[in-house]
């Protein structure tokens, strides 16, 4: 019989009969309807949205009543504080499971490959933020001389070197002890030791004594001694470093560490479900901590007034980047909507908001891009941990403006080389920069010592730096997620071909075992059908199983009965 006939599809006779149902005509849902579904549909991030909006006015409208008493500003402030103390519980845990699970699943020259991906996308749009602020601060000039006579004279800052800065990174990402490296990281400190006199000039001779008589006390000489010191404050750089190198060597493993894999994905799990029990409550710690900010700032309106220029400034330029050219970024390398790929992080940008924390962030940034966007947690769980310690776009825009403007106000003109290397410098400092509140002041010395600017004048801007920080800190995890939205589109067709090398070999693992069962089983089948055994009392089973041992070896077999013992 010929090929054809065998493989021809069968002809089936399909009979249509009139349907005697009328068709249900379906009403159409009210505009109002529709907006509460969807707000009931999203109701953590109504309810995020709303506990921002509720904490802003009423810390605006609790500052025009009667001043508030300290212990009550605190109390107003607590259950803010326990949502930052929760979310940074879970920094540890989270940062560990991720990118030990992320780096087991890849290969090593995936895990290069995806690396080499992300830190591209991390400098590019960290100088691409610096550049724009530099572009905006020489063109707004928010600075004036006649603004330093107001605020007045900041106070001294002790003195940064760039070069035991950029030590202190290398150390941090080195840790010598990994236990202290959860809560502690090392600093070098400057300090000015007087120099003792001479021997020699002390036990002078008694004419020199007399001939100096008249002459003025010399004045103590002092030489700068640096020593290591250990400050408070998780190493994150150190245990991103080393759980890299722990992963990937685990993934090389196979098998082996297939126990060990299970722990870390179990832990993951753990954290995540505990991520979403703290969302649940972040809109009131959320609330409260901004209306807690707010009351605690004294002469808000002054201050506004004061350095309003300086914050529109910043703020434009965070707007500009975050808003403008991560987006489009985005759009030209993946060719997708960047605006709705925004409001599947739109939870993790507004708890940023609120916080003013990368690293806080970071569980609520994973629920995002997992869950809403789909994203291969092989990519967040590694690219995530990373970006939150290294790419400061919003940091490097803002100490780019902050130097430029200290610059300004000081009445100093800045050369085409300064500037250059302002903007380099901020792009390096916002890399080192801990993702922690408030740590752009803290490389802000790094910038204005590169330039020879006065780092006292630093603590006149920390009155606004609550403000700025919150939206620079927002943008940083755009730019986080966005990233991994874009490493994750590099990388689609490679995580495709890894799991399909995959399956292959888990089929040969399961051909292999199948085959391997057939032998066992014909094996029974032609020697194992009459087994005697030679026991205290003789003993015949009719029929008995040949399996495979305990131990998983090919040498060893057991024998079961299955049927009732026979005696003879």
């Amino acid at each position: 019989m010929d090929k054809r006939t065998d493989t021809m599809p069968k002809q089936v006779e399909v009979r249509m009969h009139e349907s005697h149902l009328e068709p249900i005509d379906t009403p159409d849902k009210p505009v109002c309807g529709s907006i509460c579904q969807k707000m009931c549909k999203n109701l953590l991030l109504t309810l995020t949205v709303l506990g921002v909006i509720l904490g802003a006015v009423s810390g605006m409208l609790l500052r025009y009543i009667s001043p508030l008493p300290p212990d009550v500003i605190m109390v107003i402030a607590f259950p803010g504080d326990i949502l930052m103390r929760m979310l940074k519980m879970l920094i540890l845990p989270l940062i560990i499971s991720s990118l030990i699970t992320g780096l087991a699943g890849l290969d090593a020259k995936s895990s290069g490959r995806l690396g080499t991906r992300a830190m591209v996308y991390y400098m590019s749009t960290t100088v691409i933020a610096a550049v724009l602020g530099v572009i905006l601060v020489l063109a707004i000039h928010p600075g004036n001389p006649k603004l330093k006579e107001k605020l007045g004279k900041g106070a001294q800052n002790d003195e940064v070197s760039s070069l035991d800065a950029f030590f202190d990174l290398i150390r941090n990402l080195f840790p010598e002890n990994l236990v202290q490296a959860c809560f502690q990281q090392i600093q070098t400190v400057t300090k000015k030791v007087e120099v003792q006199p001479d021997e020699k000039e002390v036990n002078g001779t008694m004419e020199d004594f007399l001939l100096n008589t008249t002459l003025p006390t010399p004045e103590p000489q002092y030489i700068v001694k640096k020593t290591l010191q250990f400050k408070s404050g998780m190493n994150v750089l150190g245990l991103i470093g080393f759980f890299i190198a722990f992963g990937i060597c685990m993934g090389k493993m196979g098998e082996k560490a297939r126990l060990m894999l299970d722990f870390f994905n179990i832990l993951n799990e753990i954290v995540m479900r505990l991520v979403i029990m703290i969302m649940w409550y972040s809109p009131f710690g959320i609330a409260c901590l901004i209306c807690g900010k707010i009351i605690s700032i004294k002469d808000l309106e002054t201050v506004a007034r004061q350095l309003g220029m300086y914050m529109v400034t910043v703020i434009v330029g965070l707007i500009i980047h975050g808003a403008i050219f991560l987006p489009l970024i985005y759009f030209v390398i993946v060719r997708k909507n960047p605006f709705t790929f925004f409001m599947g992080i739109f939870q993790a940008w507004i708890t940023a908001l609120g916080t003013a924390s990368s690293a806080g962030t970071l569980p609520v940034t994973f629920r995002c891009l997992e869950e809403n966007l789909g994203i291969d947690k092989r990519v967040t769980r590694f690219v995530l941990p990373v970006g939150a310690t290294i790419n400061m776009d919003g940091t490097a825009l803002y100490e780019a403006v902050a130097a430029i403007f200290i610059a300004q106000m000081n009445g100093i003109v800045l050369d085409a080389g300064q500037i250059v290397t302002v903007s380099l410098t901020a792009t390096l400092a916002s890399v080192g920069a801990a993702s922690i509140p408030s740590a752009g002041l803290v490389t802000m010395l790094l910038i204005l010592t590169a330039v020879g600017l006065p780092t006292q004048d630093i603590s006149l801007l920390v009155a606004v730096d609550w403000l700025l920080d919150r939206f620079r800190t927002s943008v940083n995890v755009v730019g986080d997620s966005y990233g991994a939205g874009i490493v994750y589109h590099l990388s689609k067709a490679e995580l495709d071909t890894l799991d399909a090398q995959l399956g292959r070999s888990d089929d040969i693992e399961m051909t292999k075992t199948q085959s391997y069962y057939d032998d066992l089983k014909n094996h029974h089948e032609n020697n194992s059908n009459q087994c005697v055994y030679a026991a205290h009392n003789s003993v015949v089973v009719d029929e008995c199983k040949v399996t495979l041992g305990t131990n998983g070896s090919t040498a060893e077999y057991t024998l079961v009965e299955e049927e009732p013992w026979k005696r003879e």
